[in-house]
Order: structure tokens, then C-alpha cells, then sequence
């Protein structure tokens, strides 16, 4: 943890954040599996496919299982919008950067040569902790929209988490970062936009980030309670059109 941004007291926060927050590791359990959708289907039906590749929230930091993580939750989702069962996997990284994703994860999953239904991407919030510039964001998820093609046709770039809201973090350096994801999520709107991908900004979304039961006890990730509140909100945001482009493909 870098952050060295915002106003001087922003800064002091900084440098105390970095030697206070004990982050939470990357849980037990497997890594993926199949959520049923909750009503009749046919037999025949395949399984809807939803890979992620990214950062601590793929890889459900926050949990005590990967099954309770924000991709299940959204598999889950996508299981009742879209009345088929969905097989899911993650491949996530505690403290990943964008430039993480397009050098080390997104190889990983192309070698596999799998293709799937959605691919979703998830990083940034490590991006503006290190102080890598907007410029620098702009290439790294442009390359990695790029490279990406070949494993989906629907590709969803989710926003960081809400860290203006984090209670590990003091109010000043809050104020900063909130400034920090607004101007990054400006920047991955026009890159995605460019690239036929879809961004989903759940920066100022309520997600119920007040709720006594959002954080996990390193008071940095959200528990699994949180990921499910951050699911309902995903799915709100990507809306019928989404579902009704995917079916129709």
C-alpha cells in the first residue's frame, strides 16, 4: 500500500494506514463452481459461463470461504436474470493492479483457450493506492480489453470499491481517494466505450456500505454480507438491456 495522494493530512493518513491496516488473505475453498438459477429449467439448457479476473474482490478477500466472495454472489445473479444456471471462476489477487491483470492473470486464463459468456474484469482501487497516473490506467485496461477478445464477446469492467467509505482509513485520505476513483472512473468509461465493454461505476451507488454488517474484520473488504449488497447493485446497474444483448446472441 503506496498512497501517498491528497492533501498533506491525506498523506500523514497515508503513511499511518500503511503500518496499521492488516489486510485479510485470499480465503480457502475452491475458486469456482456452479450456481443453480432458482426456478424450473430445461435439462437441456447449458450453463451460462462468467469468468473474473482481478484484484482482492475476485479473489473474496473478506470471506472465510471463496463460495461467499462477490463472483459467486454474481454468478448468482446472473443465474435468476437470466433463468439458466451459471459456471463460474475466478482468478483474483490480493493487491492487484491493472498492470497485474494484463501481464500475469489475463496470460494465465488466455492459456486455458476457454471462451465465456461474460468475462468480468475487476481492478483499480490498487492502482490509485500505488499512485499510478490516469495515463497509465488508460493503457493497462485498454491492453487488457484488447487482449481479452478472445475470451468473451461480453465483457463488464467493474469500478473499485467504495473507499471513501472504508473505516480503516481516516476522513482526509477518504476525501482523496474518493477524488482519485471519480477521475479514474471518467477515464475507464471513455476507454470501455472504445472497446464495447461495459462499465459498471458503483462508486456513489448505495450499497449499503453503512451497514454494521458490510465490513469484514480487517475493516478494509467488504464480508461476505457486503458482496451480496454489491451484487444486488451490479445487476441493478447492468439492467434488462444487458440480459436482453447476452440472449440474444
Amino acid at each position: 500500500m503506496t498512497l501517498g495522494i491528497g492533501t498533506p493530512l491525506a498523506a500523514i493518513e497515508a503513511i499511518r494506514a500503511k503500518h496499521t491496516i492488516h489486510l485479510a488473505e485470499a480465503p480457502g475453498g475452491e475458486p469456482f463452481g456452479v450456481r443453480k438459477f432458482d426456478g424450473s429449467t430445461s435439462d437441456d439448457v447449458k450453463p451460462l459461463s462468467v469468468c473474473a479476473i482481478g484484484d482482492s474482490m475476485v479473489a473474496a478477500c473478506g470471506t472465510q470461504d471463496q463460495q461467499e466472495g462477490l463472483i459467486p454472489d454474481l454468478a448468482q445473479g446472473f443465474a435468476q436474470a437470466f433463468k439458466r444456471d451459471v459456471r463460474w471462476e475466478a482468478h483474483g489477487k490480493l493487491g492487484a493492479t491493472m498492470r497485474r491483470v494484463r501481464y500475469r492473470l489475463l496470460p494465465e486464463v488466455l492459456k486455458s483457450g476457454k471462451k465465456f459468456d461474460i468475462l468480468v474484469i475487476c481492478a483499480g482501487s490498487n492502482d490509485i493506492m500505488a499512485n499510478r497516473t490516469l495515463d497509465e490506467w488508460r493503457a493497462d485496461l485498454s491492453a487488457v480489453l484488447d487482449e481479452a477478445k478472445p475470451l468473451s464477446d461480453h465483457i463488464v469492467v467493474l469500478s473499485p470499491g467504495q473507499m471513501q467509505h472504508e473505516p480503516s482509513l481516516g476522513k482526509a485520505l477518504r476525501c482523496a481517494l474518493e477524488h482519485e476513483m471519480d477521475e479514474q472512473a471518467a477515464v475507464s468509461k471513455e476507454v470501455c466505450a472504445e472497446h464495447n465493454a461495459r462499465y459498471v461505476d458503483m462508486i456513489h451507488e448505495n450499497v449499503h456500505a453503512d451497514a454494521p454488517d458490510f465490513f469484514s474484520p480487517d475493516h478494509f473488504h467488504p464480508s461476505a454480507k457486503g458482496y451480496s449488497y454489491m451484487v444486488a447493485g451490479v445487476i441493478a446497474k447492468l439492467g434488462t438491456t444487458f440480459v436482453q444483448e447476452l440472449a440474444a446472441a
